[in-house]
């Protein structure tokens, strides 16, 4: 299966351009709902979870408390090793079963943390999604309602866009309109069919 990363900061649109893709028949699988998956009610992850860190972190439902959770990892470096030792295991497993079952040409692993992480070793290719910084802040601002400095200190977490650009295969621009978005990734669809269709031999 040729399977192309598709990453970007916050704010870039990264959602708008996979969303695009699935309507072209495109399998998705986002990171961010895998990170969830692992820790629903019943699963080993959030028994994990709770074992470790106390039923304190559970919603009334037996849900997990994410509030509570970032509050308890969030300025504890200790805290949150552990946390990713539970998860991180579990996520790379269920991403690795929802890309081996996908059955469009190529799968897209929509993933924001997809180079930070070390995601991309599973990529064929990796496609970035490209905005200057100052359109990245006014659009997560707007978006999240959060503040400048907020925005800036999860911008600040993440891979600087030079960095980012630099290990990509390609990039698309995403600063113009939707419609000139949808151009772009109809582009980028026709040029992965073929390089999926190369990478099978077929």
């Amino acid at each position: 299966m040729f399977v192309v990363g598709i990453t970007g900061g916050i704010g870039s649109g990264k959602s708008a351009v996979t969303d695009h893709l699935e309507t072209l028949g495109i399998t998705i699988v986002d990171a961010d709902k895998v990170a969830r998956v692992v820790v629903e009610p019943g699963t080993s992850g959030l028994a994990a979870i709770a074992e470790h860190f106390g039923t304190d972190i559970l919603l009334a439902d037996g849900g997990l408390d994410r509030a509570a959770l970032r509050k308890i990892v969030f300025d504890n470096p200790d805290e949150r090793k552990v946390l990713e030792g539970i998860t991180h295991p579990r996520i790379r497993d269920e991403i690795a079963r929802q890309l081996t079952e996908a059955s469009s040409p190529y799968v897209v692993l929509s993933s924001p943390l997809l180079l930070e992480s070390g995601q991309d070793t599973v990529a064929n290719y990796v496609v970035v999604v490209d905005v200057p910084e100052e359109v990245q802040l006014r659009r997560t601002m707007a978006r999240d309602k959060n503040s400048e400095a907020l925005v800036k200190q999860i911008m600040a977490a993440q891979l600087d866009r030079q960095t980012r650009l630099a290990r990509a295969d390609t990039s698309i621009k995403n600063d113009v309109s939707l419609d000139a978005l949808y151009e772009h990734v109809e582009v980028l669809h026709e040029d992965l069919l073929e390089r999926a269709a190369a990478a099978s031999g077929k």
